[in-house]
């Protein structure tokens, strides 16, 4: 079985859970990929997590400012460096993904997860309880 959503990962803002939620998705898709030997799965995955990068980060750090979050510009840095990241494992990977290279990727989504989403992204939650879990700067 694969990652499960768990309300203790829950910064408290439905947008964010979302596309957290959205991340375990992809590393379920990763390593089911994996487990069948897909390649096309694993390069689904790579360009799901690209577009995911750039739409989720900047939805969080607008979320973050707006709720007051003081690390944001900590937080953009962080982001930077796993777009950095994800963007040399996409060119090691190349056009032909070996099972040691989506084993990379696998492992790669996984610390995302832990590193950011709970270490990272969960220092918001106070700042975001202050807020309707619908909260939403963007309206």
């Amino acid at each position: 079985m694969g990652l499960q959503w768990r309300e203790q990962l829950s910064v408290g803002n439905e947008l964010i859970d979302g596309d957290h939620k959205h991340l375990i998705d992809l590393v379920n898709q990763a390593e089911e990929s994996l487990k069948t030997k897909s390649t096309e799965g694993i390069k689904t995955v790579l360009g799901g997590l690209a577009s995911y990068a750039v739409s989720h980060f900047a939805r969080e750090e607008l979320v973050a400012k707006a709720a007051g979050y003081p690390d944001v510009e900590k937080m953009h840095g962080s982001h930077e460096a796993l777009v950095a990241e994800l963007a040399k494992l996409t060119e090691e990977l190349g056009t032909e993904v070996s099972e040691a290279g989506a084993q990379h990727l696998i492992t790669f989504v996984r610390e995302w997860l832990i590193n950011h989403v709970i270490k990272e992204d969960l220092l918001m939650k106070p700042f975001l309880t202050k807020f309707s879990p619908k909260f939403d700067p963007r309206k």
